[in-house]
């Protein structure tokens, strides 16, 4: 079974940067394809990034909301994947999970695996 915990939330002013971790225990992540969805209150779950690794390759899937602003990565040799955020908004407020998936695709449905969670707070 593969758990995943994600870290690295916070309360950021607009312009600034986190980086969230999704460390994952039970399994190897590189065999699964990775995302980031976000939950704001009162709204659905949305897509913010995906990625998955080929051997010598690979290939990454981002929001339009956040295309240039944030970045999805992956270290095979700490099982993690990480979600760096640049040039917060306050609209980005939510809180953050990660996720796996047999594929790599942008519907919550499609991932089986997923974190608790990490609060990000962007104020203005």
């Amino acid at each position: 079974q593969l758990q995943l915990v994600e870290s690295g939330g916070g309360l950021v002013q607009a312009g600034g940067s986190l980086r969230l971790s999704c460390a994952a225990s039970g399994r190897t992540l590189s065999k699964y394809f990775m995302g980031w969805f976000r939950q704001a209150p009162g709204k659905e779950r949305e897509f913010v990034a995906a990625r998955w690794d080929g051997v010598n390759t690979y290939s990454v899937d981002y929001a339009d909301s956040v295309k240039g602003r944030f970045t999805i990565s992956r270290d095979n040799a700490k099982n993690t994947v990480y979600l760096q955020m640049n040039s917060l908004k306050p609209e980005d407020t939510a809180v953050y999970y990660c996720a796996a998936a047999q594929k790599i695709t942008r519907e919550v449905v499609q991932y089986d695996y997923w974190g608790q969670g990490t609060q990000v707070t962007v104020s203005s």
